[in-house]
């Protein structure tokens, strides 16, 4: 059988840094047993690791104190070969659109259905499902493994205020947005609320309106004029009872806001 190392070096050479199981076995010429006993040594030196069955990387020196490559240089290639959909989401699409001050401690990835978060080494991954999220907009960015999709800065924004619970409540959403609303277009804010929930434009509405940032928080209250959005809480958890209304927002204000600091 083949050197397992000399194989790592080799794909790294050509510039790939993923495998599956099937592509070692065909290069490497051992049986499926043998070359999972040399993939797992290798794994305890930390040369390789994998985030999912049967699909490894390769951990350069620069990473083997992580024990895997971070997120970014293999969710899109994983996605690939697991031929799902996928863009990078919520906090960590924010981050990588310049709302870096609350670094998110898991790199959240919008997937059609649910699938269970990956540990690899010290790298997380989170998937959270949507399932029409091959309407959202989403731009390129470069990797140094390759490119990767994620959310426009627009539908970020919709996006953190509809998934509050995973990007930690309301008061860390508008501390995010508080970086965030500086690269927003309010065209492109309007085009991304016509494909999401009316009542995430809503809640994203009122926090723009509390942020003083009016140019965007009209587009969103004439997006919900329109919709005829019924009456809905800022805070889904919390009861409506006896909070008092936004009406440009039709919605209940159960709950205060402040960002973090």
């Amino acid at each position: 059988m083949g050197s397992a190392r000399d194989y790592f070096d080799a794909l790294s050479a050509a510039g790939r840094h993923h495998f599956t199981l099937a592509e070692a076995v065909s290069a490497l010429g051992g049986s499926v047993v043998a070359v999972r006993a040399a993939l797992r040594r290798a794994s305890q030196r930390s040369e390789v690791a994998s985030p999912h069955r049967g699909f490894f990387v390769v951990v350069p020196p620069e990473y083997r104190r992580l024990r895997c490559l971070p997120p970014e240089q293999f969710v899109p290639q994983l996605m690939k070969h697991l031929g799902e959909p996928y863009y990078v989401a919520l906090l960590s699409a924010a981050e990588l659109h310049g709302a870096a001050h609350h670094r998110p401690q898991r790199f959240q990835v919008m997937v059609p259905k649910n699938r269970r978060p990956i540990a690899c080494g010290e790298a997380r991954v989170q998937f959270v499902a949507r399932h029409d999220l091959e309407r959202t907009p989403v731009v390129e960015q470069n990797t140094p493994r390759g490119r990767m999709r994620v959310s426009s800065q627009e539908a970020t924004a919709l996006e953190i205020v509809g998934y509050a619970d995973q990007c930690g409540g309301l008061d860390n959403v508008s501390s995010v947005l508080s970086e965030l609303v500086e690269s927003l277009a309010p065209k492109k804010l309007l085009e991304a609320a016509r494909l999401c929930p009316v009542v995430w434009s809503q809640r994203l509405g009122y926090l723009l309106e509390l942020a003083g940032r009016d140019e965007l928080a009209s587009v969103l209250a004439d997006h919900v004029r329109t919709e005829e959005a019924t009456l809905a809480p800022l805070v889904r958890a919390r009861s409506m009872k006896g909070a008092p209304r936004a009406q440009r927002w039709r919605l209940a204000i159960n709950a205060s806001v402040e960002a973090d600091p």
